[in-house]
């Protein structure tokens, strides 16, 4: 019993030193660690605040929990408390700004579309009041209504917009107040503002409500083209508003012929003559039918019997012949601007089968070729995104590259605890690649040249005694061939080969430019040297026959013999022949070499 009770509290010691001593060497890789890289966190926990600290007394008297929390909107009044809405208070503390950025404020881009609504309110009605019998002396207050409230959106439009807009002067952005205010006054937007508000309503009073005395409000025509720039700006499918836009440049044109043809039928006599209007059915819609016919020249239309009709018509006739030319050239370059991507898609796609076709190119191959095209540019939009980002400046390429790479590549062991800066230039170097189903992305046995980041598919490692096991499946965001860039003295070689299952698009960084980087930055190379060759060391330990990563033995290898005890059996060996110690020393040789 005594002896059992001994064994027993001397394995448990050993149990405990040996946990003592496993911990030990945990502590000691992690100070290396963060001698190595300053990134690392602590491990320590911040404090946490105690009770009595939350608890301290506000200069009232009373605890801060007695209040009632901010969230809560509460408004004292007299004895009693009350929940106040938030929307008041976020009312009361806004503020019309004092500058407005013209190209970037998205509340001026609203304000222009009510201008332009204005705008298009004038254009459209200042002409059908006039020639058609539609404003009467029963309808006149909807009519002086609504002009006058377009009015007030053009005063408004000078007096709190226009004059707060920020400019441009000598490659400084101003926004004084005063400043502003006089640069739109000296401006020609100013000169037209003014005169579209020209006060003719006056003449009202002498020669009654005549519509055409409200033309000037039409020449209030900067807001709609800057209205059509700023839109153009933020709309994703701007080709497709320049197309509404042209088809009611064309609309336009045909309702102000139609005003014009029932004015001249009016002036020659509602139904005179065959040419005239009749003034049957709708006179609107038979008016605009009518100029349908004469400016698209589509013909069928009766011939003018007096000297006015024939002018009218004559010139109807040019009018309409220049001004369809000019819309359909307009619509063609508006369309053919939609569309140049998918012209230069198809040209680049033509020429490389016209050039396959050519030198005899295996099928299959020209399929692949076909597929690569075909999957780039619906994925991409694009077949290489390098030639839009040449022409922006270093700067704003680089802002680019951070908000697309930055959270893969920072999430790169091997670049972690680097220079910011250096992340930010190895940014600028990545190049994307698509590869389709079954393409090697790298075979075993090559130099490896280049580091592999997955920006979308999967990729497959392949491995085992035929080399094509699958040993993992790396997906989006997975980093493959770090160690490749730093490797030297015979270490680059590539120990798998890699497979895209499926598509895949991986963005590639060449070792070349990885080693123009480190130029600038010795204290990073340095980093990344000792990272790699940490990488390479954990990845050449010992394995098993199979080549795996060390299976679990059915009988675990046993613990070196303490130098002591095998002094003690030497001695004994040396002076007793086959005493106990010496036989327990036999034994033990025997033991080790059955398990060798």
């Amino acid at each position: 019993r005594i002896g059992s009770a001994s064994s027993l509290s001397s394995t448990i010691i050993n149990t405990r030193l040996q946990e003592l001593v496993r911990l030990f060497k945990e502590r000691t890789e992690k100070v290396k660690e963060k001698l190595i890289d300053s990134d690392v966190t602590s491990d320590d926990e911040s404090p946490v605040a105690s009770p009595a600290a939350a608890a301290v007394p506000a200069p009232g008297g009373e605890l801060e929990g007695d209040k009632p929390s901010g969230d809560e909107h509460y408004c004292e009044m007299l004895c009693c408390t009350f929940k106040r809405r938030p929307w008041l208070d976020s009312l009361k503390s806004s503020r019309f700004p004092s500058s407005i950025d013209p190209l970037t404020n998205l509340m001026y881009v609203l304000w222009l579309f009510f201008v332009v609504m204005a705008w298009n309110w004038n254009c459209w009605l200042i002409p059908v009041r006039w020639a058609f019998p539609y404003q009467t002396p029963a309808n006149i207050h909807c009519w002086l209504l609504v002009d006058y409230l377009c009015d007030l959106i053009y005063l408004l439009d000078i007096l709190l917009f226009q004059t707060r807009l920020q400019f441009v002067q000598g490659g400084d952005i101003i926004t004084d107040k005063k400043a502003m205010k006089e640069n739109y006054l000296r401006s020609q937007r100013f000169k037209m503002d003014v005169l579209c508000l020209l006060p003719l309503d006056f003449f009202y009073f002498k020669v009654g409500v005549n519509p055409l005395l409200r033309f000037p409000r039409c020449l209030k025509y900067m807001a709609f083209f800057e209205f059509n720039n700023r839109l153009e700006a933020i709309l994703t499918k701007a080709y497709i508003y320049r197309v509404i836009r042209t088809t009611a440049y064309l609309l336009y044109s045909l309702h102000v012929n139609s005003c014009l043809y029932y004015w001249a039928s009016a002036y020659e006599g509602l139904g005179s003559t065959t040419w005239v209007y009749d003034g049957e059915g709708n006179s609107y819609i038979r008016c605009y039918y009518w100029a349908v016919k004469t400016l698209i020249t589509i013909g069928g239309l009766p011939d003018p019997k007096t000297l006015f009709e024939i002018i009218f018509q004559l010139l109807n006739y040019f009018t309409g012949v220049f001004a369809f030319s000019v819309m359909i050239g307009q619509m063609r370059d508006v369309v053919g601007a939609a569309t140049a991507g998918q012209t230069y898609y198809r040209s680049c796609m033509d020429s490389t089968i016209k050039y396959m076709n050519f030198y005899r190119i295996p099928r299959t191959v020209q399929n692949r070729v076909k597929t690569w095209y075909e999957y780039t540019w619906h994925s991409q939009g694009m077949l290489d995104e390098s030639e839009l980002l040449v022409q922006l400046p270093d700067k704003m390429r680089l802002d680019i590259a951070i908000d697309v790479n930055y959270s893969i590549v920072s999430k790169v062991a091997l670049f972690q605890g680097c220079d910011r800066q250096m992340i930010f230039d190895m940014l600028k170097r990545l190049r994307s690649v698509v590869y389709l189903p079954n393409d090697y992305v790298c075979k075993k046995g090559e130099i490896g040249r280049e580091m592999y980041i997955i920006q979308a598919g999967q990729v497959q490692v392949l491995g085992g005694p035929d080399g094509k096991s699958v040993l993992v499946t790396l997906k989006a965001g997975s980093v493959f061939g770090e160690i490749s860039l730093l490797a030297a003295g015979g270490g680059n070689r590539r120990t798998a080969n890699v497979v895209a299952h499926g598509f895949a698009n991986l963005f590639i960084l060449e070792k070349k430019d990885l080693n123009e980087i480190l130029v600038h930055y010795p204290e990073s190379q340095k980093l990344l040297r000792k990272k790699a060759k940490k990488m390479l060391r954990s990845n050449n330990k010992p394995r098993d026959e199979k080549g795996g990563p060390g299976a679990a033995l059915v009988i675990p290898p046993r613990a070196g013999t303490p130098k002591l005890f095998r002094a003690a059996l030497a001695a004994a060996g040396s002076t007793a022949g086959r005493r106990p110690l010496a036989r327990l020393r036999w034994r033990l040789k025997e033991l080790q070499a059955m398990q060798e």
